[in-house]
């Protein structure tokens, strides 16, 4: 009987302890709600779609969600013509694209994502974060990046997503390759299937277009891994630079080419490269089609293996016939 009296005891102090706890909880908690609440007075459309996306899943309603970025809000809602948000705050106008993006990297400098973010181009021609990204928010299912675009049904049947999407964010800046992307032969961006920082990296990098790979080459067989090699004959474009011979974003010509073969090929293979081959004489060692002529017919009619060739030099390896 004492034991359960003890125990019994032991209960209610508890309960006493956190009853006495519970006005300092709620003072924490007012103090932390003490933000929003007053933005959300002038600001309701702006917090209310902030707390649907990444920024506010962090936070509870309260958050610093606001203040963190904005500064002190009780003051400016005191007085909010004379005080006016702090110079950094984000799309405050007259804030430079420095002090913006200042603001998000007070929370963001240490990810990886950032970390060349100080040598990349687009820092380097005053973007800033907003520019990119909706700080705010463009609620939706798959937006986790915020970008400025918002899941679509009306595009395309297989476009919905924000990822799918993301491209129209670039092409805002970016529209000198808008029509690229939409040329015949182009990678499937628009169809959802390839997104610009599949192959760019927005946050920075050290080469001048912002490759995620350290050259074209890289970067390309990181997708086109049976262009790889090694070859026992390698073709020097393929070694030295994928954009010798192709358009990555759209070409009017067949596998993101930039001319038409034969005009092609001309570029480096001028004159009597073309060993005769459009006026009937030999071309190959050993071989005289006589009066057989090629009008009509390509480079790599012939020289198939044109990325590179295994085979060995009596089979005309080295001339990527074979």
């Amino acid at each position: 009987m004492r034991f359960k009296t003890i125990i019994a005891a032991t209960g209610i102090l508890a309960a006493l302890a956190a009853f006495a706890a519970l006005p300092a909880l709620a003072q924490a908690a007012r103090e932390a709600s003490s933000s929003t609440p007053i933005c959300v007075n002038c600001h309701e459309k702006a917090v209310k779609t902030t707390m649907l996306t990444a920024h506010g899943a962090r936070n509870d309603v309260s958050g610093a969600a606001c203040q963190a970025c904005h500064g002190d809000a009780a003051l400016h809602a005191k007085d909010p013509l004379k005080n006016k948000p702090p110079a950094n705050a984000l799309n405050v106008k007259g804030a430079t694209a420095a002090e913006k993006s200042g603001v998000c990297l007070t929370c963001h400098s240490s990810t990886r994502a950032l970390a060349a973010w100080s040598s990349g181009q687009h820092r380097k021609n005053d973007v800033s974060c907003n520019d990119c990204h909706s700080i705010h928010g463009t609620p939706s299912a798959s937006n986790d990046k915020m970008l400025k675009v918002t899941d679509s049904t009306t595009v395309a049947p297989y476009v919905t997503t924000a990822r799918q999407l993301a491209y129209k964010t670039c092409l805002a800046c970016h529209a000198d390759v808008r029509g690229d992307i939409m040329k015949p032969s182009h990678h499937p961006i628009v169809e959802g299937k390839v997104a610009c920082h599949d192959c760019h990296d927005p946050h920075g990098a050290l080469t001048p277009v912002m490759l995620k790979a350290e050259s074209y080459q890289d970067l390309c067989i990181s997708c086109h891994a049976d262009k790889r090699g090694p070859w026992i004959h390698e073709h020097p474009p393929v070694m030295e630079n994928c954009a010798t011979c192709h358009t990555p974003h759209g070409s009017s010509h067949g596998k993101l080419l930039a001319q038409k073969p034969p005009a092609l090929c001309a570029d480096c293979h001028p004159g009597g490269h073309t060993h005769g081959i459009y006026d009937g004489r030999g071309t190959l060692p050993g071989v005289n089609p006589g009066n057989i002529r090629f009008e009509g017919s390509g480079c790599v009619a012939c020289h198939r293996q044109i990325h590179g060739s295994n085979a060995p030099a009596s089979a005309f390896g080295q001339f990527f016939v074979r």
